[in-house]
C-alpha cells in the first residue's frame, strides 16, 4: 500500500460547502494494515470475506434487522451482481463492504484488512484508497473539470497519478477527449463514466456500484455496463454491483440473491 510522508488531507461535505481537515492517524492505520497483510500472507485470491455479518437498526421493539448472518467470499477479478427486492438489504450490504457503515456483529475483511477495527477517519482513508464507490447519482464536483474530478482521490493524498494508467482508464471509458469539460457539459452517461474513472484511479481492491444505471436511459445504461465490463476485463477489476434490474445482473459472472437480509441464492454463471 502506498503511503505519503505527512498527514492525510480528507475531503468532506457540510451544507454543500467543501471542507478540508487534517488527520495524523494515517500512520497507525497503515501499520495495522501492513501487519494484517503480513500475518495473513498475500497469496490468496480472496479479496473480500464476510463472516456472520449482521446489521440491526433501532432499539428494543423497534429493531429492524437489515442483514442477518451474511457469509460471503469474493475472489480477485470476479464480477458479482447482488439482486433482491427493495428492503432485502442490498444497499446496507454495499455500505458495510465499502466501510461507509459498520456491522452490528460479524467481520468484513477487504484485501486483508478487518474493517471492524477502523475508526471513522481510518475508514475514510481506507475507502478512498482501496474501495471504488459508484452511485446512481454521479457526485461529481461541478466546479472542477473532468480531469480534476477523476484525480481528486489522489490529490487528497498529494499523490501524482501514473500517466500511463490514467490514459488507459480514460481511453477505456471513452472520455479521453472530454478531460477539460465541466460536468454540466456532459450527458448522464458521460458523467457516470467520469464517476467510474474516479473510482478506478487509485487502483482499488474492490469497485462497488450501487444501482449505477438506475438514473440512465437504455442507451446510456448499455454504455455504462460495457464500461464496467471493460474495466473488469482490461484492468482485472473486481466489481460488485447492486441492482434491481435482471438484465443488468445477467451481465455479471456471479449473481447473489438477498431476501430479508440473508443470501438465499448464489449462482455462478461462468
Amino acid at each position: 500500500m502506498d503511503i505519503i510522508e505527512g498527514p492525510v488531507t480528507e475531503l468532506s461535505f457540510s451544507s454543500g460547502i467543501m471542507e478540508y481537515r487534517k488527520t495524523e492517524e494515517w500512520f497507525v492505520f497503515h501499520k495495522k494494515y501492513s501487519t494484517d497483510r503480513q500475518r495473513k500472507g498475500d497469496s490468496s485470491m480472496e479479496i473480500l470475506r464476510c463472516e456472520g455479518v449482521r446489521k440491526v437498526y433501532g432499539l428494543g421493539g423497534s429493531q429492524v434487522t437489515a442483514l442477518d448472518g451474511i457469509d460471503l467470499s469474493i475472489e480477485k477479478g470476479e464480477f458479482v451482481a447482488v439482486v433482491g427486492a427493495s428492503g432485502s438489504g442490498k444497499s446496507t450490504l454495499l455500505h458495510i463492504l465499502g466501510s461507509v457503515d459498520r456491522p452490528t456483529d460479524g467481520k468484513v475483511i477487504v484485501d486483508g484488512m478487518d474493517l471492524s477495527g477502523l475508526n471513522q477517519t481510518q475508514a475514510a482513508i481506507f475507502r478512498r484508497r482501496k474501495v471504488g464507490l459508484v452511485y446512481q447519482f454521479y457526485n461529481l464536483i461541478p466546479t472542477l473539470t473532468v480531469r480534476k474530478n477523476i484525480l481528486m482521490p489522489l490529490a487528497l493524498d498529494k499523490k501524482k497519478p501514473s500517466q500511463e494508467y490514467f490514459e488507459k482508464v480514460v481511453a477505456s471509458l471513452g472520455i479521453a477527449d472530454r478531460l477539460e469539460a465541466m460536468p454540466n457539459q456532459l450527458s448522464g452517461g458521460q458523467q457516470q463514466r467520469v464517476a467510474i474513472a474516479r473510482s478506478l484511479i487509485y487502483r482499488p481492491a474492490l469497485l462497488l456500484a450501487d444501482e449505477p444505471t438506475g438514473n440512465l436511459d437504455q442507451k446510456n445504461t448499455r454504455e455504462v455496463l460495457d464500461m464496467l465490463k471493460l474495466s473488469h476485463r482490461n484492468l482485472g477489476q473486481t466489481i460488485l454491483i447492486i441492482t434491481h434490474d435482471e438484465n443488468v445482473a445477467l451481465e455479471a459472472e456471479r449473481i447473489l440473491t438477498l431476501e430479508d437480509g440473508r443470501i438465499i441464492g448464489d449462482e455462478r454463471r461462468r
